[in-house]
């Protein structure tokens, strides 16, 4: 027991002091399927919350994009592409990428879907603020990042998740 608490307990009138406010940044990761439904659900529910958390510096948000889907989508591979577009944007305009993330996710494709296009792609990310539209197409039409999402998808559903007491991956949202 604390002080106070031994204090009391022996029958002390010293009064309990004022809880002291601790201030600190929370982590938070957040690993998306932008073809799971649950995890644009996810997002639907909680962006808000989160951007106001990180506005008020309570929390540091980091989005891991996977591509545990990438069969789900009529052979067009929509979630290693969308996956591999979202690390275009954090690679060519930081600043964007959570925009981006949200636009990717609150207007998702259905499963069993070809999914966006790679021009469509492209194009929400130019609207969502990359300026440099010819270097995102570029990223987007060589598949730049496409071994690296393959890479991080592999390592978290392996496990375990950095910062986590989770072992492993097994679905989206984590």
């Amino acid at each position: 027991p604390s002080p106070t608490t031994a204090a009391a307990q022996a029958g002390s009138a010293s009064p309990t002091p004022d809880p002291t406010a601790t201030r600190g940044t929370v982590d938070i990761h957040v690993y998306v399927d932008y073809l799971s439904p649950g995890a644009g659900d996810f997002e639907r529910a909680n962006a808000k919350q989160l951007a106001t958390w990180v506005d008020e510096d309570a929390a540091a948000v980091t989005y891991h994009p996977v591509a545990l889907l990438t069969a789900n989508s009529n052979g067009t591979k929509y979630s290693l592409r969308a996956a591999s577009a979202a690390a275009c944007v954090a690679s060519l305009q930081p600043d964007a990428f959570y925009a981006f993330n949200h636009a990717l996710l609150i207007d998702q494709p259905k499963q069993d879907t070809d999914g966006k296009t790679d021009k469509q792609l492209v194009d929400l990310a130019v609207s969502d603020g990359v300026k440099d539209a010819k270097g995102m197409q570029g990223c987007v039409d060589d598949g730049t990042y496409d071994s690296w999402v393959k890479d991080v998808t592999q390592r978290a559903v392996d496990g375990p998740l950095p910062g986590s007491k989770k072992v492993a991956l097994s679905g989206a949202p984590t």
